[in-house]
């Protein structure tokens, strides 16, 4: 789609720089694992899944920068963490294994939902950047399902550390759905149906899987999803991230990802 206004350019920059923020965080969290898995292939997967999604977050910085924004390389490494749109969540160290699976698992299957509401948005080249990304969130979606299924089913004491790893993350995942100021927009333009969308289709998708696992989450009026993150409030361990992540283009402007 061609924008006609303003209002629609703003609503279009700020869908994509949380979507490219998220996979941009926690690709480099994710990343941590190398060399620190708990078998020789899931150091391997888990770095393999941290580069898709790094991959991901350039092609729509990308895009960002067709609407005016900074080159990818400035909007990613020069920025501070008040200027981020990431949720919360993804920012969170890496933790022991379940909680890094947890996050994958919760995460990926929201990335995968919202990539299919996005390949049939309005705005085309969106639509054709997701696309082409469906099969490696796809794949992402089966290794996390894999290893919560049978980790969930392992034994009593791996049992118990996935509930205690989703018990801590539900809230966190939740403000994944946070929604913006131009939802109204978004939905209008066609861009995207918009978060209470997303959010409803990845609950029927996560749950009859949780609870298939054994697995359980608190009753709904315990939800309180950890917002914030979206308008640039952030946890403490956000900054120091970025300032590692940042520490190769401070020193060489001109390298390359």
């Amino acid at each position: 789609m061609d924008f006609f206004n303003e209002q629609q350019v703003l609503a279009a920059k700020e869908l994509l720089y949380k979507i490219a923020d998220d996979h941009l965080i926690l690709g480099h969290r994710n990343s941590e694992w190398t060399g620190l898995g708990p078998l020789l292939e899931e150091d391997i997967a888990f770095s393999s899944m941290a580069q898709d999604k790094i991959g991901q977050s350039e092609h729509l910085y990308n895009l960002l920068h067709d609407l005016g924004e900074a080159d990818a390389d400035t909007v990613a490494f020069t920025r501070n963490k008040g200027q981020f749109h990431c949720c919360q969540m993804v920012e969170l160290p890496i933790g022991t294994y379940d909680f890094s699976l947890v996050r994958h698992f919760l995460f990926d299957f929201a990335a995968a939902v919202r990539f299919d509401l996005l390949a049939e948005s309005s705005y085309e080249n969106l639509a054709k950047i997701v696309k082409k990304y469906r099969g490696e969130v796809k794949y992402h979606t089966m290794h996390a399902n894999t290893w919560m299924m049978q980790l969930s089913a392992a034994n009593e004491e791996s049992h118990t550390r996935i509930q205690n790893s989703l018990n801590e993350l539900w809230n966190q995942a939740l403000g994944m759905f946070e929604e913006g100021p131009y939802e109204g927009i978004l939905k209008e333009s066609g861009i995207f149906l918009g978060e209470k969308v997303l959010k409803e289709r990845w609950l029927s998708v996560v749950l009859p899987l949780l609870e298939k696992y054994g697995l359980t989450v608190s009753a709904v009026n315990y939800w309180k999803p950890v917002n914030g993150g979206r308008a640039g409030q952030h946890t403490e361990h956000l900054q120091p991230l970025l300032d590692e992540m940042c520490e190769v283009f401070s020193t060489d402007p001109s390298a390359e990802w």
